[in-house]
């Protein structure tokens, strides 16, 4: 996928986001932390057909789903690589 960042001066940034088949998509992320995607037209390509506004919970929430684990299997794995890393380090 490819991602782009536009940045909105004092007001947003958008990650425009392209998938390997051509799909558009974005997330506006407010400064205020409030985030919307936006679903772009495949015939006007910069222009968003729906924008879903998400309050933080409901964007983490989001991206725990899309992740490849949930956020507490992640962080054990972190851990334990710390844990390893401090041992070689010995």
């Amino acid at each position: 996928m490819d991602v782009t960042r536009v940045t909105l001066p004092g007001v947003a940034a958008v990650y425009q986001c392209v998938t390997r088949d051509g799909r558009r998509f974005g997330v506006l992320v407010e400064k205020s932390g409030r985030r919307r995607l936006l679903v772009y037209d495949p015939a006007k390509p910069d222009t968003p057909l729906q924008a879903i506004t998400l309050e933080q919970r409901e964007a983490d929430q989001l991206a725990d789903i899309l992740h490849s684990g949930p956020v507490l299997d992640r962080l054990a794995r972190l851990e334990r690589r710390f844990a390893e890393f401090t041992e070689a380090a010995r």
